[in-house]
């Protein structure tokens, strides 16, 4: 099970947001890019960056930020947070960021979803946030009749190489991943899931952990790194070998 590190930027700075609303901000680095080489340090095979700025306004707001992270570090990037044509795409594409996360396309914009694929295939995940198994988008301030998992159904006919599920009244919490519902969806699609919002201990990825024979391939952690609950050398060991004694 891959272990994703968040890095979620918002005017131009390393934050975290308390069950996505912006106005529940923490700020833990001035400089992005001084974290991602921190989680490159404790072994991170692949980052998870979010353009908060982006998310909220629709329009991304930090690919300066973004490009000096992949300059700094050799970890692969996931990118999501106001990706909503295909010229963000070819934007984010350009300066190396290794797969693009749409989120609220996935649900106002099909068509973006099937071009995107075509043109980049493998390199497109959906993001779908939800709050009690119903999707949110713009960044979780508007809310949806959709179940995830219907949507989620349709975007793996699209093409979309994997999807981000975040369970958003978990996301920040530290009250431990809703593992029956992560399972539910995971089980309801035949492409990877990586799963977010919740972990706060080693015992939480412990638990998520046999989720990955139901298609769980990873999990993204945030605020419990950021806390030091634990750390991303530690998370990574559990996730592949359990032989952490905490």
């Amino acid at each position: 099970m891959i272990i994703y590190p968040a890095i979620d930027i918002m005017g131009g700075k390393c934050v975290r947001l308390y069950q996505g609303r912006a106005d529940a901000v923490t700020v833990y680095a001035d400089i992005p890019a001084d974290m991602a080489e921190k989680w490159q340090g404790e072994g991170a095979e692949f980052l998870h960056v979010v353009d908060l700025d982006g998310a909220f306004t629709g329009s991304s707001q930090n690919l300066g930020a973004i490009e000096e992270i992949i300059k700094r570090v050799d970890v692969p990037v996931q990118l999501g947070g106001g990706l909503r044509t295909i010229e963000d795409l070819d934007r984010v594409f350009s300066v190396g960021v290794a797969r693009a996360i749409l989120g609220t396309s996935v649900i106002s914009d099909p068509e973006l979803v099937k071009e995107a694929c075509a043109k980049y295939p493998g390199k497109i995940v959906a993001g779908l946030d939800a709050r009690e198994g119903k999707v949110a988008i713009k960044g979780w301030v508007e809310e949806t009749d959709i179940f995830a998992v219907d949507i989620a159904m349709q975007l793996e006919v699209y093409g979309v190489s994997r999807i981000v599920y975040t369970d958003i009244m978990m996301d920040g919490a530290q009250t431990g991943i809703n593992l029956f519902e992560t399972e539910e969806f995971a089980e309801s699609i035949f492409i990877p899931v990586i799963a977010s919002g919740g972990v706060a201990t080693l015992s939480d990825i412990r638990q998520i952990k046999p989720l990955q024979f139901s298609g769980v391939e990873g999990v993204i952690i945030g605020r419990a790194l950021y806390e030091n609950n634990f750390t991303l050398a530690e998370a990574i060991a559990v996730a592949r070998w359990d032989n952490v004694n905490r």
